[in-house]
């Protein structure tokens, strides 16, 4: 392939359609190559000679040389701007199979540390950068010259002067023993202005020669090179001088500018008298005003008075922002935009601006020249852009000097009329001119050039160099190129073959000519001494370079020169702590004598250290760097610095828990990630004694039950096990909440029982029986599913025991105050096994024909008597049957009698019975006959009415609590359906000799041993954690506490103590940094204390421990409880993949798929657990331990977990004495300070620090004690919260932790208690700033309202809490004592009835409560942001909008808007006592939901409830919802599975803003619907739909058997009648 004039050198890769396998050179360039490979050349071709490609073939070629060797080497290409290194990238890529990789300053490459940089160089051959990326590498020793076989320098006739290129060569290259290849790049090797002699241009050639290590080349015979690379036509477009004369007006404006100019002075002399931090941006500005006056006066010289104008628009737009500065600087930069408002009158007052079209009316443009509208100079160029034609065809790049230039031009080329149909656009570099362009907009503006979306593109000098555009047809110099290179540069950016080349040039000006002649001079003097040159005559010279001091770091090799050393210590002050009153930076203080300079430079105060003098130089710039090689040099030496050089990052020491680098696990912690755990089993519960067969001895704790309806009694029980339990878990009381009534149980230790073999097996019998024939299934199999129906007791029943799980629970006789086994009752149960083992109905299956089932047993005749009833194992007096306990023998379910019912028989109708009228059953003697086979032997006895048994209910959760059991019947743990009793033949039920009593007490059984189960696992925790003091004990139900989420639907749950054991946690952390590293600052600390307490480190130190086997984290579902020797109903295999209960902590166990269900557990306990849920667990462990052990405890839980924050008092007393021995001026201030606080200070340094402020420049500042301050803070509120405020929710607990722990409330308590006026600073922001927050308090404290209208400075709140952290350190530590002093200082703390929430949050809430939807949509309108909340009622749409700089404001302003719109309109949310709300909207709201924390709403998402009366909203932050204002008719796609319609329906609503569907579910006895079942219940829902502007629509949906089910119906008829309405169309599945 011959590269045609579409790919010359520095190809386009967008251009190229299919990127090409091979490159096929021309003749010349395989010369130039050939001569490459054998020595280092700089290769001297033409723009578009394709210099590239030749780079490209020596990659190749070093690539392959790569691969064949193990020794990894690096390709390095270096291009001096953003843009050709992000070219050449492309190119690369493309042309090679190398890994290519580009490198420049955006992507953040000047923080990368050694391990970034190790990766790169392992993942990458060939590095792309700016050379001064790869100057900092080298100096930070990430890179070395050793490293590399191939560097490549693009333009390369930079390395001169001071350019990164020459100082790569001279510090690295030269001083390198192996030195990698160099192919160097340019079109031009001479860079100096008007090089006249070819003596000049060999001087330069030969020293670049010199520092590249390089000989240049350039090929002799450039016929081919002329035909293939395209050269522009050469013209000169001359302009007439300019005629009008704007003298009047240019003293107007210079009149202006000396007046504003002086108001400045005066304004900065005013501020002398306090402080002189504003110095500098006084001089900012006044260096900016100075800069826009030049803007404007070139302008108005070489373009004329409109651009003039245009150009003071562009001043104006770029005036600075003031929010956030001082009066007098907002006054200065108000002089400053007054300036330029008076220009833009002035030029205005001379131009036709009341006709806005007055450039295309017809509009005269010679005699605009005349007027000075225009210059001759524009109008010129006008004049060419209406000679190009059709625009399609053009691609033209204007050069000018200044980016005023290219702005204004491009300004008004657009309001052109006969230039309408060219796009303009312009391009400048990123430097930090307030006109710059940033880098994404240069490279957005390029390619659309590129791609012809752009026809004029306006540009300074940064696209001069190597920017390829291959369809670019024209090339103007509007002004004058100033250097040969900028010549030939320019002229070759023209790669159209037919591409011109035009200079402009004034007529008759000598000097611009004589410029211009000189440089093609001056060019073709290059050319020749370029091509002349003979490299045997001309032998390269040594490179000379003077020999700087240096620094080098032995370790590494980084490296420090007196050049590199100033920036460096800039770089460390930056990484300092500091705020927007103080900037940490270097000072320099500079002394002469004998003509020699010395400078003392001053660090700021969070430095290593802060003074340091430098050696004697013979000039201060020098004096200057060589203090900063001194400081490097020292900062190194005490760590502040790393072995390479760059400041010290706080990282994790080598044994920390956090994974450093790649592999790191980012998401432990995070409530994205869900974890697959195992549960730890219980070793209380285990057992050896079922092998026994001797008997065994068992610790005995009896269950009694009293119900408050004193008629219903409750037989005992005994839980006998072979662990001794603890006392709190052996002996606790507990409410169980049952429909209409509540039972206390209390469970109290008996010592020991034992029990031979006999009685072991028949209780392990009597378990079995009951729990199964309760709550399971005695006959196991059916014929249809194609087992064998068999009783499950029939033959051995050790698969139903588990050593693991081993315990009995046994009835107790009544009336007894000793333990006494009910053995009667257990007898009785076997003998009714021994009944079934002999007689069972095994054959019965519902279907063919069975025995006689009269079994009466033998010594019983059959009594023909009436007041006799017969039942399967004996006869029964008729006045004996009330409260018997019976079982039926064709299906093994046990019922208790209630009593004869009178005038029925098994010949009685089935139908009419059992109200089903549709029953195919005419008799109940024809449906047990045909249904189970079975012949009745005595039809004619009255039918017995029996109480159905049922499943186990969650006992625990207290109906009488509207908020657990509306949580509880989210999570379906509440059944309140009323029983059916049913009616049974007596023949066919089992007499067992039990008490009613115990059969009922079995319904309490499960809530009490899972709560029993629970406690006991807390205090095997407990035991792990072995804290033992005299007077300490952490009960067991505080732990449990800590373990328990919210999702287990329990009265109590971890985050209230998660809440607490967080601020104890960062206050223990805090305190023991403070006091271990006197000498870090406050930065290093926060560092040190985020690694410390973040929740990744927190689910490491918790999983390390397995702490999250004991995490209960679903409600407890009795359906799915099993006793020992029960068989589950509900099994749910294993299918995790874990053989073993624990399970690995592996990534194949992690998942952040949302489908995936958390809570849930397999049969071997294996559940999802949340990630975050192990870190809150730990920290509501230690909260837990504080709570009962104070801090000792706590610290010792820590230290148990792994956490390092041991307090040792001999540190305290160290960091006393060392504040004791500090200078410390008494004063009178100190004293007023000390009794408006409250406290007299033992060490007045303590105080002294605590008020002084880092921009003082002392030699310490409050800083490290705001740092403890914060956390003593922290822990001492949120412990007067969680005790004073016991009755509210966790999640306002913690709305109420975050109104009185922040920066705003301290700063209020400091102008409460007159503390600001004593801060030391030197800030005239902050003083500004201090002053207008004091005077926006109110006049008098409002008990109501008591905010200041402003927020307050940052400095204040820093103020108060190291006012805090000194009284902590100089009271030793005593919390109490510093809660006695602080707590009237922060008084009055916020209540819940005061609590105000963020406007936006309150929104947010208060429409997730009422089912309503907010649409957002923010606008950035300069540099303001438009905010819009929609908000659509049932009548109305309510639109709030809040302007302002930051987004979250105006949304803050917008949603404020709303809130009293709503109020205005009856519906607000006010807060009651206890943390609900309350809603004037109607007398009787039940829409409300409590308040709840964003936590408790996620873990209330899965229980959703249903069932209530208006749908609260789906959990989704409604407020993020896309603001679409179509009105396009939607289109939705239904989810026809379980909860799928309503889903649909919700989300439509959310997107159309429609309040939410109301559900009224109506239950109906069975036979009144379409799946209404014999005995059963079905509901039918009635759906109300508000479609705001249209109507209400109302449907009901078909009978279903549970309400969530109707629900869904209801809402899939809605559906299908919004679209029948037209509101909807539904997408086919």
């Amino acid at each position: 392939m011959v590269l045609d004039n579409d790919q010359t050198a520095k190809e386009d890769p967008s251009s190229s359609s299919s990127p090409p396998k091979d490159l096929n050179p021309r003749g010349y360039q395989l010369q130039v190559y050939e001569v490459a490979k054998r020595r280092n050349i700089i290769a001297v071709l033409d723009t578009g000679g394709g210099k590239t490609l030749i780079a490209v073939m020596l990659i190749k070629d070093f690539g392959e040389a790569i691969k064949s060797t193990d020794n990894k080497k690096l390709i390095i290409f270096l291009a001096p701007t953003v843009h050709l290194v992000n070219q050449q990238f492309e190119y690369i890529k493309i042309h090679t199979s190398l890994q290519v990789e580009q490198y420049y300053g955006a992507k953040g490459v000047d923080e990368w540390n050694s391990d970034c940089w190790d990766k790169e160089i392992k993942e990458h051959d060939v590095l792309v950068m700016t050379p001064q990326i790869l100057l900092d590498a080298l100096r930070k020793a990430f890179l070395s010259i050793e490293m590399m076989s191939l560097i490549i320098i693009d333009e390369c006739h930079r390395a001169t002067g001071n350019h990164p290129y020459a100082k790569i060569m001279k510090e690295f290259y030269h001083k390198s023993n192996k030195k990698p290849k160099i192919f160097g790049m340019t079109a031009s090797p001479v860079v100096r202005k008007g090089v006249t002699s070819s003596d000049d241009c060999e001087g330069q050639i030969s020293e670049l020669e010199s520092v590249l290590d390089c000989l240049t080349y350039t090929i002799e015979d450039r016929t081919e090179m002329e035909a293939c690379v395209p050269s522009a036509r050469e013209s000169c477009r001359f302009f007439d001088p300019t005629k009008f004369s704007s003298l009047d007006l240019k003293a107007m404006v210079e009149a202006s500018w000396f007046k504003t100019d002086a108001s400045l002075s005066k304004i900065q002399d005013s501020l002398q008298t306090s402080y002189n931090d504003m110095d500098d941006k006084f001089e900012t500005l006044r260096k900016r005003l100075s800069n826009d006056h030049a803007k404007i006066l070139h302008c108005l010289d070489n373009l004329g008075l409109i651009c003039a104008y245009e150009a003071v628009k562009v001043c104006l737009e770029n005036i600075p922002d003031t929010k956030e500065e001082c009066e007098a600087y907002r006054e200065s930069v108000m002089q400053c935009k007054n300036f330029l408002e008076e220009v833009l009158y002035i030029i205005g007052e001379t131009l036709p601006l009341g006709d806005e079209n007055f450039l295309n009316s017809g509009f005269d443009y010679l005699k605009a020249v005349d007027l000075g509208y225009i210059s001759p100079k524009l109008h010129e160029l006008l004049q060419l852009f209406q000679s190009f034609g059709e625009p399609r065809q053009v691609l033209c790049l204007i050069f000018v000097e200044r980016i005023v230039t290219a702005k204004v031009i491009q300004r008004f080329v657009k309001k052109i009329n006969f230039l309408s149909d060219f796009m303009v656009s312009y391009l400048t570099g990123s430097q930090t001119s307030v006109d710059s362009l940033a880098p994404k907009m240069q490279k957005e503006t390029l390619e659309s050039f590129r791609a012809g979306k752009v026809n004029l593109l306006f540009a300074t000098d940064v696209v001069e160099e190597g920017i390829h555009v291959p369809n670019c047809s024209c090339v103007i110099r509007f002004d004058l190129p100033k250097t040969v290179r900028s010549y030939v540069q320019s002229r070759g950016r023209a790669r159209q073959s037919n591409s011109q080349f035009i200079m402009m040039l004034e007529r008759g000006n000598a000097k611009q000519r004589d410029k211009l002649y000189d440089i093609i001079i001056s060019e073709h003097s290059v050319t020749n001494t370029a091509m002349n040159r003979d490299p045997d005559l001309c032998p390269l010279k040594d490179c000379i370079f003077e020999e700087t001091n240096v620094y080098i770091v032995k370790a590494t090799g980084a490296s420090v020169t007196t050049d590199s050393a100033v920036s460096l210590i800039h770089r460390y002050c930056e990484k300092l702590p500091g705020d927007k009153y103080y900037t940490p930076k270097p000072s320099f203080q500079f002394t002469s004598s004998e003509g020699l300079y010395k400078c003392k430079l001053t660090l700021p105060v969070s430095a290593a250290f802060q003074m340091i003098f430098g050696p004697p130089s013979r000039n201060s710039q020098l004096a200057k760097q060589l203090v900063c090689l001194e400081a490097c040099k020292l900062l190194h030496q005490v760590g502040a610095l790393d072995d390479h050089l760059i400041p010290s990052v706080e990282v994790p020491p080598e044994n920390h828990y956090i994974s450093k680098g790649k592999d790191s696990d980012s998401g432990a912690g995070t409530t994205k990630r869900k974890e697959l755990h195992g549960t730890t089993c219980i070793n209380a519960l285990s057992g050896s004694w079922g092998e026994k067969q001797d008997g065994a001895v068992f610790f005995a704790y009896r269950f009694e039950f009293s119900c408050n309806i004193v008629s219903v009694l409750y037989s005992g029980f005994v839980l006998l096990i072979e662990s001794k339990l603890a006392d709190d878990v052996g002996n606790i009381e507990l409410d169980l909440y049952l429909v209409g009534k509540m039972v206390r149980a209390r469970v109290s230790a008996c010592g020991e029982v034992h029990l031979d073999g006999e009685k072991m097996m028949k209780a392990k019998r009597f378990q079995e029986f009951f729990f199964n024939g309760l709550f399971g299934r005695l006959f196991i199999g059916s014929k249809s599913s194609g087992v064998p129906r068999e009783f499950l007791l029939q033959n051995s029943t050790s698969f139903l025991w588990s050593s693991s799980y081993m315990y009995l629970l046994l009835p107790l006789e009544n009336n007894s105050s000793e333990l006494r086994i009910n053995w009667a009752a257990i007898t009785a149960c076997e003998f009714a096994v021994e009944f079934l083992c002999g007689n069972s109905l095994s054959g019965v299956d519902g279907v063919g024909g069975g025995p006689s089932v009269n079994h009466t047993g033998s010594s019983m005749t059959i009594c023909k008597k009436t007041n006799v009833i017969h039942f399967a194992n004996s006869s029964v007096d008729v006045n004996y049957l009330s409260n018997m306990v019976v079982l039926a023998i064709h299906t093994g379910r046990i019922y208790s009698t209630i009593e004869l019912v009178s005038n029925t028989s098994a010949e009685s109708s089935f139908g009419e019975t059992v109200d089903d009228v549709s029953s195919e059953f005419a008799t109940f003697s024809e449906y047990f006959h045909k249904k189970y086979g079975i012949v009745l032997k005595h039809p004619g006895q009255p039918l017995l009415l029996l109480k159905q048994s049922h499943n186990p209910h969650n006992l625990l959760v207290n109906f009488n609590d509207e908020g657990l059991s509306a949580k509880a019947s989210q999570a379906g743990l509440v059944n309140e359906k009323p029983r059916n009793n049913i009616h049974m033949p007596p023949e066919l039920l089992l007499v067992v000799d039990v008490p009613v009593a115990v059969l009922k007490a079995f319904y309490l059984l499960p809530s009490l041993m899972h709560r029993l189960e629970s406690l006991m696992l807390a205090s095997q925790l407990r035991e792990e954690i072995n804290f033992h003091s005299s007077n300490f004990n952490i009960p067991s139900s505080l732990i449990l506490e800590a373990l328990t989420t919210l999702r287990c639907c329990e009265s109590f749950s971890m985050e209230r103590l998660e809440l607490l054991g967080d601020s104890v946690l960062k206050y223990a952390v805090s305190c023991s940094l403070f006091l271990r590293y006197p000498e870090k600052h406050e930065g290093q600390l926060s560092s040190r204390r985020q690694w410390a307490v973040c929740n990744s480190t927190l689910h490491k130190l918790g999983t390390d421990l397995k702490l999250q086997g004991y995490i209960r984290d679903s409600a407890f579902d009795p359906r799915r409880w099993v006793a020992p020797g029960q068989r589950s109903l509900r099994p749910v295999p294993c299918k995790c993949g874990v053989d073993s209960l624990e399970v690995p902590l592996d990534k194949k166990f992690q998942t952040e798929d949302l489908k995936v269900k958390v809570g849930k557990s397999c049969d071997r306990g294996h559940r999802w657990i949340c990630s975050k849920t192990i870190s809150d667990c730990v920290e509501a462990l230690i909260g837990a331990y504080y709570i009962s052990g104070g801090l000792i405890a706590a610290l010792h839980t820590m230290k148990w977990l792994g956490i390092d924050a041991e307090l040792d008092p001999s540190l305290v007393t160290e960091a006393i004495n060392r504040a004791s021995l500090r200078s410390y001026v008494p004063n009178d201030e100190m004293h007023i300070i000390e009794s408006k606080i409250g406290y007299k200070f033992s060490v007045k340094f303590f105080l002294q620090e605590a008020l002084t402020h880092a921009s003082v420049h002392e030699l310490y500042c409050y800083q490290r004690l705001e740092f403890l301050g914060d956390s003593v803070l922290d822990l001492l509120i949120t412990q007067y919260l969680y005790h004073n405020h016991t009755d509210i929710d966790p999640g306002e607990l913690t709305d109420l932790r975050s109104a009185s722990v922040n920066n705003e409330s301290f700063a209020q308590v400091a102008v409460r208690h007159d503390l600001h006026n004593h801060l030391q600073h030197c800030s005239t922001l902050l003083s500004n700033q201090i002053s207008e927050y004091v005077e926006s308090f109110p006049e008098y404290h409002d008990t109501t309202r008591s905010r200041p209208g402003i927020n307050g400075p940052k400095a204040l709140g820093d103020m108060v809490e190291s006012i805090v952290g000194a009284i902590l350190i100089d009271t030793n530590l005593n919390l109490d004592e510093v809660w006695r002093i602080v707590e009237p200082l922060l008084s009055p703390i916020v209540t819940p009835d005061k609590l105000e929430l963020p406007p936006l949050r309150e929104l947010n809430e208060l429409c997730d409560s009422l089912g309503y939807f907010i649409k957002e949509k923010c606008v950035n309108k300069g540099e303001m942001v438009h905010a819009e909340l929609q908000l659509q009622l049932n009548d109305v749409l309510l639109v709030g909008e809040g302007f302002d700089r930051s987004r979250k404001v105006a949304k803050g302003k917008a949603a404020t808007y709303l809130l009293k719109e709503l109020e205005n309109k009856g519906i607000s949310r006010k807060r009651r006592k206890h943390g609900c709300l309350d809603s004037s909207q109607t007398a009787d709201d039940d829409s409300l939901e409590p308040t709840t924390s964003k936590r408790q709403r996620r873990a209330e998402i899965q229980l959703h409830d249903e069932e209530s009366t208006t749908v609260p909203s789906p959990t989704c932050d409604s407020s993020k919802a896309a603001c679409n204002t179509t009105t396009a008719t939607p289109v939705v796609a239904i989810n026809t599975k379980k909860g799928g319609p309503r889903t649909t329906l919700f989300e439509l609503c959310k997107k159309q803003l429609w309040p939410m569907p109301t559900f009224k579910a109506t239950e109906h006895r069975s036979g009144e619907g379409d799946e209404g079942k014999k005995g059963f219940i079905c509901f039918v829902s009635k759906i109300t739909l508000n479609v705001p502007g249209f109507s209400i629509i109302e449907c009901s949906g078909d009978a279903r058997a549970d309400k969530k089910s109707s629900m869904d119906s209801a809402a899939l008829i809605m559906l299908y009648e919004l679209e029948q309405l037209g509101k909807l169309i539904i997408a086919e599945s």
